[in-house]
This record gives C-alpha cells, sequence and structure tokens, in this order.
C-alpha cells in the first residue's frame, strides 16, 4: 500500500501545487471529506472553505471559492480561485465576499420565485463569509 499519491491544485491563474501527499482534507459541496492512498474513485464539487494538503514537508492551506476534485489513482482539484491561507488579508477576504454578495444578488434578480437557485447563492455566500471566520479575520455580515 502506498503512503503517498499525487496532487495537483490548480486555478485559471496558475498551478498552486503539485506534490506528494498523504491526505488532503477537502471542502466538499455536500460536506467535508478527507481523501487519502487508496480511496476510493470520486469526484465531488467543492464549496468555499479551507483545502488542507498533508505533503511529505507538511501541512499546506489554501482557500478556495468552488471547483471540484477529482480523487483516484491520484488527486486533482480544480478550484474556481484558489489562494494560499497566508496570502488571505482582511482586504483580500472582504473582496472574495464582496464577489459572492454580488453573486448572490445577480442570482436573486434572475430567479426571482425560484427559491432554490436563490438558496444556492445563499448558502454560497455565507460558505464565504464562514472562511473569514475561521481563519481568524474579522468576519463580514452581508445583507441577504
Amino acid at each position: 500500500m502506498a503512503d503517498t499519491m499525487q496532487f495537483d491544485l490548480v486555478s485559471p491563474e496558475r498551478k498552486l501545487l503539485s506534490a506528494q501527499v498523504t491526505s488532503v482534507q477537502i471542502p466538499g459541496a455536500d460536506g467535508d471529506m478527507t481523501a487519502m492512498p487508496n480511496h476510493a474513485p470520486t469526484i465531488t464539487t467543492l464549496r468555499p472553505g479551507i483545502l488542507t494538503v498533508e505533503t511529505t514537508k507538511g501541512p499546506e492551506q489554501f482557500v478556495v471559492t468552488g471547483g471540484f476534485a477529482e480523487i483516484g489513482e491520484t488527486i486533482s482539484v480544480l478550484a474556481e480561485k484558489a489562494l494560499p491561507k497566508a496570502d488571505v488579508d482582511q482586504k483580500t477576504y472582504e473582496a472574495l465576499v464582496a464577489e459572492a454578495h454580488e453573486a448572490y444578488q445577480q442570482t436573486k434578480a434572475a430567479f426571482v420565485n425560484e427559491p432554490g437557485p436563490v438558496d444556492d447563492a445563499a448558502k454560497l455566500l455565507q460558505d464565504m463569509v464562514a472562511v473569514g471566520t475561521h481563519i481568524g479575520l474579522d468576519p463580514m455580515q452581508p445583507s441577504l
């Protein structure tokens, strides 16, 4: 049984990490999950949250805003946006929340009397707000 597996994290802007890992904690849309070597093949969508990667050199954390993860013999995470946790300051966090709030407002305007998409957008906004609390920043509370 292998102790490590190949992991790749990419966003549209760049490749953030390519390394041998022992585990990856993934903020899945249907719940958080940990993937390790020999995990059953899975594809899951991501919600805004913290992606924690246990590399052979130690843990690394990234803030992701969405995307998906493909787990098999390797793990590939394709993130809508991903930033190293250390790079997320209050200003960056506020910009991410403002973007999520704008997406919520646009969804609310486009889907009048259709609660499903609006509820989904509100959930994504609240998940983004929760990231600030999780990483120790002053959480924003945009109005819904």
